[in-house]
């Protein structure tokens, strides 16, 4: 068990900065909104991890297959992301953003898990990714399910406290963040999901021979190995 929660950590701390939209939306949550709103977006964030580690452990390798062969997912969940960041890139003008500290309600503490969990459930990459991860470590895990909970549950607690440090260090540029400054963190962040959602849509407009599971899952083999 110790072996397996050794290992476990690693990863958990390599998928803490894994640079994509939910990177960039938590540390603009903590520097923005504060501690409170940005742990209660990273649960939601969790919460779609669990569902598609739950979702990888009880399929099998042909799922895998499956998926690289449904491009479609890949543009639905772009095209979303893509929606996302035009409404972030112009929701807000500058006049809107307010100076003075701002309380936040029960409600906007929901919306903040919803969006996390969101976020994170559209893309299917991140099903894809589990799905290799257990593959890959399964029989290194004997596959035993007492083992696999104890591998994956250190891999989500190790990801959860590295965000911890993550958002109390973006939390210290509060006090630094003038309306200005704020309006060009939404513009910033609005462009990454741009940017996200365009990556994925291109994912799935490619030739299904680019969807090659067998070598991407050597790769990944490599990089845990590693």
């Amino acid at each position: 068990m110790l072996e397996d929660i050794q290992a476990a950590i690693p990863l958990g701390f390599f998928l803490s900065f894994m640079v994509g939209p939910v990177f960039f939306v938590l540390l603009e949550t903590s520097a923005i909104k504060g501690f409170r709103a940005a742990i209660t977006f990273d649960i939601g964030v969790l919460l779609a991890d669990i569902l598609f580690i739950l979702v990888a452990y009880f399929s099998s390798f042909q799922l895998l297959e499956n998926l690289s062969n449904q491009p479609g997912l890949y543009v639905f969940g772009g095209v979303i992301l893509l929606i996302y960041g035009l409404v972030t890139f112009f929701k807000v003008g500058i006049k809107e953003i307010p100076l003075g500290s701002k309380r936040i309600k029960k409600s906007d503490f929901l919306g903040l898990f919803v969006k996390g969990f969101l976020l994170n459930f559209i893309n299917i990459g991140v099903l894809v990714f589990w799905l290799g991860i257990i593959i890959i470590i399964g029989p290194s895990l004997d596959n035993d399910p007492n083992r696999f909970v104890t591998f994956f549950a250190t891999v989500l607690l190790s990801y959860f406290i590295t965000d911890i440090f993550k958002i109390l260090l973006a939390k210290q540029l509060k006090k630094k963040l003038t309306a200005k400054r704020i309006f060009m963190v939404k513009k910033v962040i609005g462009i990454i999901l741009l940017i996200c959602g365009l990556v994925l849509i291109v994912k799935g407009f490619l030739p299904k021979n680019q969807f090659n599971i067998e070598n991407g899952l050597e790769k990944l083999e490599h990089t845990i190995i590693e």
